[in-house]
């Protein structure tokens, strides 16, 4: 794990019968001067960092997510999983510092949603491209800001919240709470004004946390979806014939943003985000209630002045700021011929 910090990576990955292998800059690349682990050596990584609860939920489901912290006090994301009958393990490093949308090359309008009292954002993407991060942002931008009570559900706790000027809970799944749904559940009794739900999984959770944006309260969470319009689609799609009227109708009422994200390699090393910005208007609200949520993607790229940003908008000003490659640009986009027109 010191190693992954050393080379500047992201993710470290442990399986039996191959070498170690970390992730820099979206490319793995094998820990020089390593040999291939033995099943002994991941019995000693597994015990350094698994619960004995961990260790049966991966004997019996074949894999299991946690997280954990080094001597150094660096922390790491993780899944431990069988695969070829092999025990394997993936870690993905936390960084402590929790930056600011500059810092992350965010867009400004996200102190939009940030400011707000009630509301539901969203923020969607392919896993390992930088969700949990720009929540951590956007969370601690209110911690900063003003005196609420923010709770966190997830599953693993990732970023540590130190307390600024809000009062803060945060709650991982099995150890704090059983499920996402049941300490959702919880909330309503707890006087929060803030809450950040780690990941949406389930029907009941997705329904609960609507509510809790219909009720006055300010959530945020996320979704493995790669746009704006798909979000919403998804959503209602999870739930039965009969629920997705009422859904489809909270949705309108409570939601206030949808931000979609890749992680896109930098002309100068690194990686940046290009960004897809949905802003909930009288119009978008309508396209939901009505069922044409096909038109969003249209909205979105005509709706500059409302906020909204474009994919293919965001991948041009990265080209135009030097940021990006246009090759890279290209390789990142649906629709080329937009890009075309932009650039």
């Amino acid at each position: 794990m010191d190693y992954v910090i050393a080379e500047g990576g992201s993710d470290l990955h442990l399986a039996e019968g191959r070498r170690p292998i970390i992730r820099v800059n979206s490319q793995l690349m094998p820990v020089e001067g390593s040999d291939e682990l033995s099943d002994q050596d991941m019995d000693s990584y597994f015990d350094s960092v698994l619960t004995d609860d961990h260790k049966g939920i991966l004997n019996n489901q074949g894999d299991v997510d946690f997280s954990c912290t080094t001597n150094k006090a660096d922390r790491f994301r993780g899944n431990a999983y069988i695969q070829k009958g092999r025990k394997s393990m993936a870690l993905r490093l936390i960084p402590r510092h929790i930056k600011t949308f500059e810092e992350l090359n965010l867009p400004p309008v996200l102190e939009h949603f940030t400011d707000q009292q009630q509301g539901f954002f969203l923020v969607v993407g392919p896993t390992g491209h930088g969700k949990s991060t720009t929540l951590a942002s956007m969370i601690n931008y209110i911690n900063n800001k003003r005196f609420e009570h923010i709770t966190t559900i997830e599953d693993p706790i990732e970023y540590i919240f130190e307390p600024q000027k809000s009062m803060i809970d945060q709650r991982e799944i099995r150890d704090d709470t059983s499920d996402f749904h049941s300490a959702l559940r919880g909330a309503f009794r707890q006087d929060i004004d803030v809450l950040m739900v780690g990941e949406m999984r389930t029907p009941e959770t997705m329904a609960t946390a609507v509510t809790a944006a219909e009720t006055g309260h300010l959530v945020f969470s996320t979704l493995h979806t790669n746009t704006a319009a798909q979000t919403i689609d998804r959503i209602i799609d999870t739930f039965s014939a009969e629920q997705q009227d009422q859904i489809r109708m909270q949705l309108a009422s409570s939601l206030s943003g949808v931000l979609s994200q890749r992680l896109i390699p930098r002309v100068s090393g690194g990686m940046i985000p290009a960004c897809e910005l949905l802003v909930s208007t009288n119009a978008v609200s309508n396209l939901i209630r009505e069922k044409r949520t096909h038109e969003l993607p249209a909205v979105i790229e005509t709706g500059a002045e409302k906020g909204m940003i474009s994919m293919n908008r965001s991948l041009a000003d990265l080209v135009k700021a030097g940021e990006v490659s246009v090759e890279t640009a290209f390789n990142y986009t649906t629709k080329k011929k937009v890009l075309e027109e932009f650039l």
